[in-house]
């Protein structure tokens, strides 16, 4: 999809200061040129398919469809498409979630211009990128247990104070049942009890705290 001068880039976050910040750098240089900007994923959805682009730059999290869930459809209609995760959160699920979804590269926002700019270059030209202090939670992470749809679900209503009568009631199961769960739930995180689980929780990434 590219040409022999630059390297076609689209900018997708939903902050404009940022957006356009990005989009005046990325065109300060020679062999980048960006060829479209979008505040959201669905923005992103809607104007890609026409657009002649080599690598997508793009936030993780946003309103409306995250950054992973974009990726991923747009992977899918355009297998070719290099995609760089430029995102505040490094938590183990965030980074898990946007290499499985076919990132290339993860650089955060606090990392100096020219390691995005190497991001964006290295995804180009088909090779990964990732911190080095990323790749090792990517490592850790692997050698964890894996937890279930349900396991997570319940993570979440305990990470917002639900007790077990309440999240039985939630999703219509067993008090009981829920109990088993949220033990189990305990042991996997290695957690004395539920404070020590959410924390761990949300350190990991496995659940998020909803922000006014």
């Amino acid at each position: 999809m590219s040409d022999n001068f630059s390297i076609r880039v689209f900018v997708v976050d939903d902050h404009q200061v940022v957006r356009m910040g990005l989009k005046t750098m990325l065109e300060s240089t020679p062999d980048i040129k960006v060829v479209g900007v979008a505040a959201s994923a669905r923005e992103a959805l809607e104007e890609l398919p026409g657009a002649d682009v080599d690598v997508l730059l793009t936030d993780l999290r946003m309103a409306g469809m995250n950054g992973e869930e974009m990726i991923a459809i747009l992977r899918r209609s355009h297998p070719q498409l290099r995609c760089v995760v430029l995102t505040n959160y490094h938590s183990d699920e965030d980074v898990f979630s946007a290499m499985k979804a076919g990132a290339m590269a993860y650089v955060l926002k606090t990392a100096p211009m020219e390691h995005v700019l190497d991001a964006i270059r290295a995804a180009h030209a088909g090779e990964r990128s990732i911190p080095p202090h990323v790749a090792q939670q990517l490592a850790q992470r692997a050698l964890r247990i894996e937890l279930s749809t349900r396991e997570r679900e319940i993570l979440q209503l305990v990470a917002k104070g639900m007790k077990n009568k309440e999240i039985g009631d939630k999703l219509c199961i067993s008090e009981f049942t829920a109990r088993n769960h949220v033990i189990s739930l305990l042991e996997k995180l290695s957690s004395r009890d539920r404070t020590e689980a959410t924390a761990v929780a949300i350190k990991r990434g496995l659940v998020r705290i909803e922000e006014d």
